[in-house]
């Protein structure tokens, strides 16, 4: 299977923002537009995060999902406030493919199992932040970042694919937004630990770097924000430095 690239655009008050340890946002455009100009760079597929909305106790960005996929024609990843199967549906309806659930599915274990019971596990996404504790363990955290869990990542990425997750997200809070790499342990220990595809997030500063996380640290697929929003790296540019050392990528 060729490995996947893919932005990710967290959306706060309309706007694509971007910080380090999910703090300090600062703007970096229009979702709609990004998105668009993503897919003609070749994504492989984008992911929308509505960082704020578990936190504020709202509901997802349906206008602004809906207004992006009339243009953007690459599988939309939407999340962020997903608290029912009535949420789900107006996302997909909205025209996002598949949904991102994070804080709810810790909450709520069942809605997992109800969304990949009526849609498919293909729709399903689950979100897992975690942060290290020592000892190559790492804690889940829901609530953008905020609220510790107390419960293993490992063990919860086996946990929401056992519910009926067809894909992990799995972001590393300690290396978000640093640009010094992903977190390979973490990223790899998760990866053979479930037979559903995971993607790697948090941490991409080069190609070295996405290089290592798609092999080193076995991902399907490398998310990134930073260097993309801020011209560090175009999408082809990227793609076409992983093929030259090998790597099975779509051009």
């Amino acid at each position: 299977m060729a490995k996947r690239i893919i932005p990710c655009l967290d959306v706060r008050n309309g706007r694509v923002v971007k910080g380090v340890h999910f703090k300090g946002l600062r703007d970096a455009g229009d979702p709609a537009e990004l998105a668009k100009r993503y897919e003609e760079d070749g994504a492989d597929e984008i992911v929308f995060l509505d960082i704020t909305a578990s936190i504020e106790g709202r509901r997802p960005f349906f206008d602004a999902i809906k207004r992006a996929s009339e243009d953007v024609f690459v599988p939309l990843t939407v999340g962020g406030g997903i608290r029912s199967m009535e949420d789900i549906a107006a996302l997909l309806r909205s025209g996002a493919d598949k949904v991102s659930i994070n804080t709810s599915a810790v909450q709520d274990f069942g809605l997992i199992m109800k969304a990949s019971d009526h849609y498919g596990s293909q729709c399903i996404v689950v979100a897992v932040d975690a942060k290290g504790d020592g000892a190559s363990k790492w804690d889940v955290f829901i609530s953008a970042g905020g609220r510790a869990t107390g419960l293993d990542a490992v063990e919860w990425c086996k946990k929401a694919q056992e519910l009926g997750a067809g894909e992990i997200l799995l972001t590393s809070i300690d290396a978000d937004g640093t640009k010094a790499g992903y977190d390979i342990e973490l990223t790899r220990t998760v990866s053979e630990s479930v037979g559903i595809p995971v993607i790697a997030s948090g941490g991409a500063g080069n190609a070295d770097h996405v290089y290592d996380v798609l092999t080193k640290g076995k991902a399907d697929a490398a998310l990134a924000a930073s260097i993309f929003h801020y011209g560090l790296y175009s999408i082809s540019g990227l793609k076409g430095e992983l093929a030259r050392r090998g790597l099975n990528v779509r051009l």
